[in-house]
């Protein structure tokens, strides 16, 4: 199973905000919506092995599984509801045990740090990030399951770089040129997909 880790800066913890204001009053939600459908959404289907985590300011995480995601559509607004709503249940997740507003979607009282250490992976930790090694270095069956950590339009804070530093197995760029979280996805996706850009 493929996962990605977003980390979420500025989206608010409080679900009260406009699914019309996106980009401003959420906190740049429009963003991360794009990078969560680039994680899942494939032309009139859904990547079933995929799994994201969103760490929304480092204090609830919320996850969802694509073998049980239900209504999650190729557009910001219906993901951003989603997310909105995983948000208005965060008070349900104690200890452990994740609230469950919708099918394939739970929610956390987690930050970073307790995310990256219960992540079920069989794969790398891998920090994309544009100072890294080039991917196409890396074999794509060594990547097949791993965890992809990405951070929203800031960069890693200083904190979230030491505990990467301690914990990342490969540190990766998809390219020459510094993209968007969801086109870092989707390049991630393709270089998988085709075996190294072999496979077609």
């Amino acid at each position: 199973m493929r996962q990605f880790v977003f980390v979420a800066h500025d989206v608010p913890l409080d679900a009260d905000f406009s699914l019309d204001d996106l980009a401003g009053g959420a906190g740049r939600l429009d963003a991360l919506c794009r990078s969560i459908t680039a994680s899942f959404v494939t032309s009139h289907g859904i990547r079933e092995d995929v799994r994201v985590h969103v760490v929304v300011q480092n204090t609830v995480t919320i996850t969802f599984t694509g073998s049980e995601l239900r209504r999650l559509n190729p557009d910001e607004r219906s993901t951003a509801a989603l997310v909105r709503s995983a948000l208005e249940h965060r008070e349900e997740a104690i200890g452990a045990l994740p609230a469950e507003p919708n099918p394939g979607i739970e929610v956390y009282r987690r930050g970073f740090e307790a995310t990256l250490e219960t992540v079920d992976a069989d794969g790398p930790l891998v920090q994309l990030h544009d100072d890294g090694t080039p991917i196409t270095d890396c074999e794509p069956g060594v990547l097949e399951s791993g965890v992809f950590v990405l951070s929203d339009h800031h960069d890693f804070t200083s904190e979230e770089e030491a505990l990467l530093e301690d914990r990342v197995d490969k540190r990766l760029r998809v390219g020459p040129t510094v993209l968007h979280a969801d086109q870092a996805v989707t390049v991630v996706h393709h270089y998988l997909d085709t075996v190294g850009y072999e496979t077609f």
